[in-house]
């Protein structure tokens, strides 16, 4: 089989911070009366498998394609699973939680959970809209659990005012909170650690607030390095790590670019509309929204009908 570019089913979570952005925005199907926090458009983990769409792969799992396909999928004969990216929209209509992701060494001594290093692209913003990146210089675990305690957590984050077009990397140990009026495209490793430390005193329609995670929060933070040293990018390469690397892409309508890297990427169409288009004349549309993984044996091009702006991530 010659493989395609591949479009997945969204995996729709309902937040308590959620709300109708997804299918105001980007025209995404989402389920009535719920608040949709989160769309996962590629996940392979064990309870949360993209499935895809489109073409002969059609109801097949990306384990699948990864596993029967891999090294045209890849690009290498031999490849890690499950597959290292796990890619989501996410809604924020209210502030989601202080909350901090561990890294692989915390993993380690604790025992739980998974590493997280991610980065945000600033789809949409509201006015006014900002998001916590970090704490401020000098916060050590004994005040930051006083904090906890007396219930100032806020006093001791970094706030930092966004506009669309920005792209934030978040490393594992960064304490942090996305703030309402958000739309964003979150890139990370596939990981569904979260530690809560704060979650703004919410209860849910029961009254029941969200359970907290202290111990493995102050555990997993990296007080050494204060949110001052967090990179913020607008135009080319977003982020560069060990685990993903993002660009922005633009193309003007009525224009092609080459696909043809011999390397697996995946684009997150963040506006336009257009196609992919192989050698054999196979076309797989895309539009707004679209989350679309590109095999690495891929050989067409990318030929807009709109113009296009979307991030393209690779490992």
């Amino acid at each position: 089989m010659n493989l395609y570019p591949l479009k997945f089913k969204p995996i729709y979570k309902e937040r308590i911070w959620g709300g109708r952005a997804l299918h105001t925005v980007f025209g995404k199907d989402l389920p009535t009366d719920a608040k949709i926090g989160e769309s996962w458009e590629l996940a392979d983990l064990p309870e949360d498998r993209s499935v895809v769409t489109n073409g002969p792969l059609a109801g097949k799992t990306l384990r699948h394609v990864a596993t029967d396909h891999t090294e045209a999928l890849t690009g290498k004969a031999e490849f890690p699973l499950p597959f290292p990216l796990l890619i989501k929209l996410l809604d924020a209509q209210d502030v989601l939680s202080v909350q901090v992701h561990p890294d692989q060494a915390t993993c380690d001594s604790t025992g739980q959970g998974d590493p997280k290093t991610e980065c945000w692209y600033v789809v949409h913003a509201e006015p006014g809209a900002c998001i916590y990146k970090g704490l401020v210089p000098g916060v050590t675990r004994v005040r930051f659990r006083e904090a906890i305690e007396n219930g100032t957590v806020e006093d001791l984050l970094i706030k930092v005012p966004v506009t669309v077009g920005e792209c934030h990397f978040l490393p594992t140990g960064t304490v942090h909170a996305i703030g309402a009026g958000l739309l964003i495209a979150e890139i990370q490793q596939p990981s569904d650690t979260t530690y809560r430390v704060f979650d703004w005193n919410r209860v849910d329609d029961q009254g029941k607030a969200r359970e907290l995670h202290i111990d493995l929060a102050i555990e997993s933070i990296h007080f050494d390095a204060s949110g001052d040293h967090l990179t913020t990018k607008s135009v080319g390469r977003l982020a560069d790590c060990d685990f993903f690397t993002v660009d922005k892409k633009h193309q003007m309508p009525g224009t092609e670019m080459l696909i043809s890297s011999g390397e697996l990427e995946v684009h997150v169409i963040l506006s336009g509309q257009g196609q992919y288009v192989a050698q054999d004349q196979q076309v797989v549309p895309y539009k707004a929204g679209d989350t679309i993984l590109i095999p690495a044996c891929y050989n067409g091009v990318m030929r807009t009908e709109a113009e296009t702006s979307a991030l393209a991530v690779s490992l």
